[in-house]
């Protein structure tokens, strides 16, 4: 299947069956066209991103002994993994001239992002919480349209989206094992092992794609648009193995462990 071609189904379908749908064959990026920037993504009624403040609210961790709870906080994440399904979409079709050998990564990616959100809503629906019958953020979605390079995208999404959920998913892990709920752990920690792969895949492109001389840390900082930092690429429990997996060096791990809210 063309890079192009799924990009296309995963923007312009407002059906979320369609938008998950898996690609056909092997990915191909033989007609990239031209650059189109996409402000926002076609999606149903119910799944359209809600004004700010309107949206639902992550349930604290004392929360989750119920299971209504625990379906609410599948929807959100579910939500977020379907902003990165989009936000890669829009990649492709915003840097048509981006290395080919990127592109193809970036589509079997979201394929993981495709399986991830049909996760989540499949386990919020068994937690009595049906994925749309709730509002939705565009947080996500939203740094995407600042994008002005594949690095932008490397360093917001890669590098910090899902850097910071090296961290979350073992978090919301063991909230649910807390709650008795190992079944929404379990699926926490598949995401947690495709999570290292994502962000060793941005770390990768970032070292091919920076200048030689710069350091990865520089490129990262330099990439980010503001209010997004370093600090906004982890979570409570920092997670040093999973970076080490992911191939951040020691020199980047110990920046970022070290950085606080108000670094620039």
């Amino acid at each position: 299947m063309e890079v192009r071609a799924f990009a296309e189904q995963v923007l312009y379908s407002e059906s979320l069956e369609d938008k998950l749908k898996p690609a056909v064959g092997d990915f191909t990026d033989d007609s990239p066209g031209e650059s189109v920037n996409i402000q926002e993504p076609a999606r149903s009624d119910k799944l359209k991103f809600a004004p700010r403040r309107m949206e639902a609210s992550m349930p604290k961790p004392g929360a989750f002994k119920h299971a209504e709870r625990r379906g609410t906080a599948h929807h959100i994440l579910a939500n977020h993994e379907l902003q990165a399904l989009e936000v890669m979409a829009r990649v492709a079709l915003l840097f048509p001239d981006a290395p080919t050998e990127f592109r193809i990564g970036l589509c079997r990616i979201m394929q993981d992002e495709q399986r991830h959100t049909r996760m989540h809503a499949e386990r919020a629906a068994m937690l009595g919480i049906e994925f749309s019958s709730l509002p939705v953020n565009s947080y996500i979605w939203t740094k995407s349209l600042e994008f002005k390079s594949v690095l932008d995208y490397i360093a917001t999404l890669p590098l910090v989206f899902e850097g910071c959920n090296l961290d979350h998913t073992l978090e919301f892990a063991s909230c649910f094992e807390d709650a008795g709920d190992d079944r929404s752990a379990a699926l926490m920690r598949v995401i947690h092992r495709d999570e290292i792969e994502h962000v060793a895949f941005g770390m990768k492109w970032l070292r091919k794609l920076k200048p030689a001389e710069q350091s990865d840390w520089d490129a990262f900082c330099e990439h980010l648009k503001w209010p997004l930092r370093p600090v906004k690429a982890k979570g409570d429990v920092f997670q040093v193995e999973a970076r080490r997996q992911a191939g951040l060096s020691d020199d980047f791990i110990e920046k970022l462990r070290l950085a606080e809210e108000d670094d620039r």
